[in-house]
């Protein structure tokens, strides 16, 4: 029996075909080019090399080779058709897709990569000599650190405090998910050690608390009405409902939610295949949530319909954003930032102070209570701020307002 060897066999194969189900960075195709292209002086004057590739789509190497022919490797009839296809085409255009092959196999070497690689670490890392280092804590199997900025400054539990106990008028905002609650914690409810902080918090009338979230009002007004000193925004501030007030309202009264009727299907398809996928209808926006479904197949779903319905509403004021194991569809300008701004502003909107079109609750301030210093340090205790952050925690999600009593001028409390 012949033995030949596979430099022997890319050198007389007309077509190669690579049809790997599932494959990371197949070199194949790429040696295939290799050998059809020969090493220097061994063809004969005015001979041109000409070579074909079939190869699957769920090869790594696949989207590098543009002048291959694409398949899916399941589909009998595809991979037939390719074949005859690559057989059938014309030795001027086998010659044009192997220079194509041939220019970006030999410029794109071993040594390409390396450096390539090189440059992207050293580009990288080129201000980390400036960069301050700072302990996280154990980690599942290493110990974590975070670099930052020479010019960041931690905050400190002593200067946080002297700062509050200092200043007359404070803006506290704090996050939902990953701030009251620890991120995927098995209730979504807010516990007493909560809510008792924020009642205190609430009935010094030096302070205004703003608990900011992606959560529907339904959720967030029902967790929270024991509280009606705090002021609650929800859908990332679509919805919000001031301080001492009980009625919500909404910053976009006219907004067009027929977009939704095009998006939902679309959510329903990929939450069909995605097994632990679950779709959340919003007032204001339409979430697929892939948490509990398969990381690696989850992530890759995600990023398919990322862009699918930017395709789709790239027409519409609607905006699709990835976050934490979701993918969320809402109108353009919906966001916590802008939000914070309206508050910082003191918009009539937010301080409850309505035009008569859009009249608001008559609830008034509690009167003041003793100092809410305490409350501030019993922070340390919550569930999601990681053990003796104390005030820290709830500073890097607050602004504090220092000035003269009845001030409105807005400063950070650090």
């Amino acid at each position: 029996m012949l033995y030949m060897s596979a430099a022997s066999r890319g050198q007389v194969a007309d077509v190669a075909v690579v049809t790997a189900t599932r494959d990371g960075m197949n070199l194949v195709p790429y040696e295939y080019v290799v050998c059809r292209q020969g090493p220097p002086g061994w063809a004969e004057p005015g001979h041109k090399p000409q070579s074909m590739l079939v190869v699957s789509e769920f090869v790594g190497c696949s989207p590098s080779l543009s002048g291959a022919i694409r398949v899916n490797p399941w589909s009998i009839d595809a991979v037939s058709d390719a074949m005859f296809s690559a057989i059938r085409t014309s030795p001027e255009h086998r010659s044009l897709r192997h220079d194509k092959h041939w220019r970006y196999v030999s410029e794109h070497t071993v040594g390409f990569w390396a450096a390539s690689y090189v440059q992207d670490l050293a580009r990288s890392t080129k201000q980390h000599v400036a960069m301050k280092c700072y302990g996280l804590g154990l980690g599942l199997d290493t110990f974590r650190l975070v670099a930052l900025d020479a010019n960041f400054k931690k905050l400190e539990d002593s200067a946080t405090m002297a700062a509050y106990r200092s200043s007359q008028r404070r803006l506290l905002l704090l996050d939902y998910d990953g701030t009251l609650i620890p991120h995927r914690n098995i209730s979504a409810a807010p516990p007493e050690t909560v809510l008792t902080v924020l009642e205190a918090l609430t009935a010094d009338t030096c302070n205004e608390v703003w608990v900011i979230s992606g959560r529907s009002q339904q959720e967030l007004g029902g967790w929270f009405e024991g509280v009606p000193g705090v002021g609650l925004a929800a859908e990332h501030g679509f919805f919000i409902r001031p301080p001492w007030r009980s009625r919500w309202y909404s910053r976009f009264p006219l907004a067009d939610h027929t977009w939704q009727a095009m998006v939902l299907p679309i959510l329903k398809q990929y939450c069909e295949c995605t097994d632990g996928s679950h779709i959340e209808v919003k007032a204001s926006a339409l979430v697929w949530h892939y948490g509990d479904a398969d990381p690696d197949f989850g992530n890759w779903q995600a990023k398919e319909l990322l862009d699918h319905l930017e395709d789709v509403l790239s027409n519409k004021p609607i905006e699709v954003i990835s976050g934490n194991t979701i993918v969320e569809a809402k109108p353009q300008g919906i966001s916590k930032g802008s939000l914070v701004e309206l508050i910082c502003k003191r918009d009539p909107l937010v301080t409850g102070e309505l035009p008569p079109s859009m009249p608001g609750s008559t609830n008034a301030p509690a009167a003041a209570t003793p100092d809410s210093a305490a409350a501030v340090s019993a922070t340390s205790s919550l569930d999601g701020l990681a053990p003796g952050s104390g005030a820290a925690a709830v500073a890097a999600h607050s602004l504090g307002m220092a000035g003269p009593a009845g001030g409105q001028q807005w400063q950070a409390a650090n």
